[in-house]
């Protein structure tokens, strides 16, 4: 039995909306991959440059000490140790995770389970507005309080690796929260009824039930805020002090790998060893990224596999 043409023509109108919709979807995942490749395999030409064209030991670049690119060979040669600009980058991202990580983790268990009815009205807000603040008001933020507060009290300049660590906890501490919410949200409802069921106080069932089953989630968020942290450029360059000596004190001014960049890309030569070096330290960042956002997948895993 033949379909009535305005059936049939209606089908047909249908199936071509699908294929349509079906090739725009595979372009977009095309146009991403691609974009993806061309990024990976840009910093990667760019950054091995420096070890497969102008011959800079690995080692002396992952390991040395100094950072003295404009010597003459008569001085001795150009010096491009990275290891004090690594060293600040993984303190400043530790030390903020410490900081944001529990007081993020904490404000998302009073947004849903201590004050579920008027802590998110209270704190969602907070929340969007830091993470809608620009990186440089945070910078200008530490600038002009974190920093002569730490030379008054701590002593010092006031630049230095701590006044990166206390922006660099503001600027994380939305990321953290937002992740440990959803954590907490996503634990099924009939597992905290049940503690209750059984006699257990609200704490007793936050520390013992919600906690650990959500703490795939947490770590996950730490992670993200990590990352973050890791990457950030303009906020710590404006506390940091930007010193290119190994950092012995929080109170001394040191370098990231970020703020390294920003300060020198723009006065080098594309091609110079100097240029190379600095997409060397791009190189070294992306890896980072992509090693954080594999950290994140095997959490991910690893909460999806003990949760059956």
């Amino acid at each position: 039995m033949e379909a009535h043409p305005l059936i049939a023509g209606r089908r047909t109108r249908e199936g071509f909306r699908d294929r349509l919709g079906y090739a725009a979807t595979l372009l977009s995942v095309a146009v991403i991959l691609v974009a993806v490749a061309a990024i990976y395999l840009f910093v990667f030409s760019r950054g091995l440059a420096t070890f497969f064209v102008n011959h800079v030991n690995v080692l002396d670049f992952l390991f040395g000490t100094e950072w003295r690119p404009t010597l003459t060979e008569s001085e001795g040669g150009p010096k491009f140790g990275v290891l004090p600009f690594i060293v600040g980058s993984f303190i400043v991202t530790f030390f903020s995770a410490l900081i944001a990580g529990p007081i993020g983790i904490g404000a998302a268990i009073f947004m849903t389970e201590i004050a579920p009815s008027w802590g998110r009205k209270l704190m969602q807000p907070v929340i969007e507005i830091l993470v809608g603040i620009p990186s440089v008001v945070y910078g200008f933020t530490g600038l002009t309080l974190i920093v002569p507060f730490l030379r008054e009290h701590a002593g010092g300049l006031g630049f230095g690796l701590l006044a990166g660590i206390l922006v660099l906890a503001v600027m994380i501490l939305p990321t953290v929260t937002s992740i440990s919410v959803d954590a907490l949200s996503a634990v099924p409802p009939e597992i905290k009824a049940g503690s209750y069921a059984l006699g257990a106080t609200r704490w007793q069932t936050i520390w013992r039930i919600l906690m650990r089953a959500s703490a795939p989630g947490f770590v996950t968020a730490v992670i993200f805020g990590m990352a973050r942290a890791f990457g950030e450029a303009l906020a710590v360059q404006m506390v940091i002090g930007n010193g290119k000596n190994m950092p012995t004190s929080l109170l001394e001014p040191a370098s990231t790998i970020t703020t390294v960049i920003t300060m020198n890309m723009g006065n080098t030569v594309a091609g110079s060893v100097e240029n190379n070096v600095l997409w060397s330290l791009a190189l070294l960042l992306l890896l980072m990224s992509t090693v954080f956002i594999f950290a994140v997948r095997w959490v991910g895993r690893r909460g999806r596999l003990m949760s059956r």
